[in-house]
């Protein structure tokens, strides 16, 4: 996995389309955005949501890639993941008692602040955003660069 800037302060990483991405995606927006951060755990827990439906849910499970996009920006997180595209738009699922899928969705309204879905060219790119007053204007001295050795394994 590479781990490059964007020029504009963001993290983005292209990962393999694997389930075992989905744990690296995490230790990337956790090494991001440190521990200490006051929405670290939400941050984490929306990523695993929206990488784990690129990787079951598109093209980026068979053998595709996708890309996260982390962005501290001064009063919010924004984290995105697009991946190789599906047949259709994504869709909320149907949780049922005790079931372990459905949820991903209804975790994104239920957790973040805005998110949103930009279908182009058959490809999904799913987004969030977690704001937070505690450290406004500040989260540049809080998010720091993510260590690759963090993400390995």
């Amino acid at each position: 996995m590479e781990i490059l800037g964007d020029g504009a302060g963001n993290r983005v990483a292209r990962l393999a389309g694997g389930r075992v991405q989905v744990g690296r995606a995490r230790r990337l927006v956790s090494a991001t955005l440190g521990r200490d951060h006051p929405r670290h755990d939400d941050c984490v827990l929306l990523t695993s949501e929206i990488v784990t439906n690129a990787v079951i849910h598109s093209r980026s499970g068979d053998g595709g890639t996708f890309t996260i996009t982390v962005s501290c920006l001064p009063d919010r997180v924004r984290i995105c993941v697009r991946d190789d595209g599906s047949a259709r738009p994504p869709c909320a699922g149907h949780a049922v008692p005790n079931g372990s899928s459905g949820r991903g969705l209804p975790l994104l309204d239920a957790l973040s602040d805005r998110w949103g879905i930009v279908r182009e060219g058959g490809r999904n790119e799913v987004w969030f955003e977690i704001w937070f007053e505690a450290l406004r204007g500040r989260c540049g001295t809080t998010c720091s660069a993510a260590e690759p050795a963090l993400l390995s394994g």
